[in-house]
C-alpha cells in the first residue's frame, strides 16, 4: 500500500477516491456518513481523533460557513456568538496538525486575513469545469497545483476556458448559476452541493500532489 493520505473534512470521497485509484492508502473522513460509497475508506468522526496516526500528508475542506465572504451578512453575530471564533479555531488546527505535508482548502474569507495570504488561488474552470467558485488553498511543503489558465498565481483575468453561466439579482448582485440553483435545495443538500470539490481540481490534486508525494523518501 502507498503512502497514507487523510482527507480532512469530505464526505463525498470525491479526492479519497482518486488517491485509492493510485494505490494510496487515502481515507476521508467527516461528521457525516460518508456518500462516497466505500465506508471502509472512511472514518465518520472528529478529525482530531485520528489525526496523529502517522499520515504522510492531508488535505483539509474545513468548514467555511462562519468564514467565508458570502457570508458577511452575518458576521457580526456569528462573531458575538462565538460561531465564527469557532470556525477560525478548527481552521487553525488543521494549520497546525503534525503532519508535514498539507494543502487546506477554502473559498474567499477571512482566513486570508486572520491567518495569512493563501499559497494560491485557483477557479474550477483553469481545471477544465465550465464553473466559477474562487477557491483559496494555503500549502505546507506541497507545490501550488499547475494549470496552462493562469500563469501568474494570483491574476484571475482568464478567459479562455469557459466560467460557467452567471445570474444577476435585482439588486445588481451576480453569481454563478450553479451557486444560485443550490438555493432552491434542502438546507443539507444545499451545503453538501457548495462545499463540492469539482472534478477537474480533485483531478489535479491527485495527479499532481501523488507524484510529488511518490516522488519523496
Amino acid at each position: 500500500m502507498g503512502k497514507r493520505i487523510l482527507i480532512a473534512c469530505e464526505e463525498s470521497q470525491a479526492v479519497c477516491i482518486e488517491f485509492r485509484k493510485l494505490g494510496f492508502e487515502a481515507f476521508s473522513c467527516d461528521l457525516q456518513e460518508c456518500s462516497g460509497g466505500y465506508p471502509e475508506w472512511h472514518y465518520q468522526g472528529n478529525v482530531f481523533d485520528i489525526i496523529n496516526d502517522n499520515w504522510d500528508a492531508m488535505i483539509a475542506f474545513p468548514p467555511c460557513t462562519h468564514l467565508a465572504v458570502s457570508g458577511a451578512a452575518w458576521f457580526e453575530q456569528k462573531r458575538k456568538d462565538g460561531r465564527q471564533q469557532q470556525g477560525i479555531d478548527f481552521f487553525m488546527a488543521m494549520v497546525n496538525a503534525p503532519i508535514k505535508r498539507i494543502a487546506i482548502e477554502n473559498p474567499m474569507g477571512i482566513m486570508s486575513t486572520i491567518y495569512k495570504k493563501p499559497t494560491q488561488i485557483i477557479q474550477p474552470y483553469y481545471f477544465g469545469d465550465e464553473v466559477s467558485k474562487k477557491t483559496c488553498l494555503w500549502l505546507k511543503n506541497l507545490p501550488p497545483l499547475y494549470h496552462n489558465a493562469q500563469p501568474n498565481l494570483f491574476d484571475d483575468k482568464v478567459t479562455h476556458v469557459g466560467k460557467g453561466e452567471m445570474v444577476t439579482f435585482e439588486s445588481g448582485c451576480k453569481m454563478p448559476k450553479w451557486y444560485a440553483d443550490a438555493w432552491r435545495l434542502p438546507k443539507e443538500e444545499r451545503s453538501k452541493l457548495r462545499s463540492k470539490t469539482f472534478p477537474g481540481i480533485a483531478q489535479a490534486m491527485v495527479m499532481q500532489w501523488g507524484a510529488f508525494l511518490n516522488s519523496k523518501n
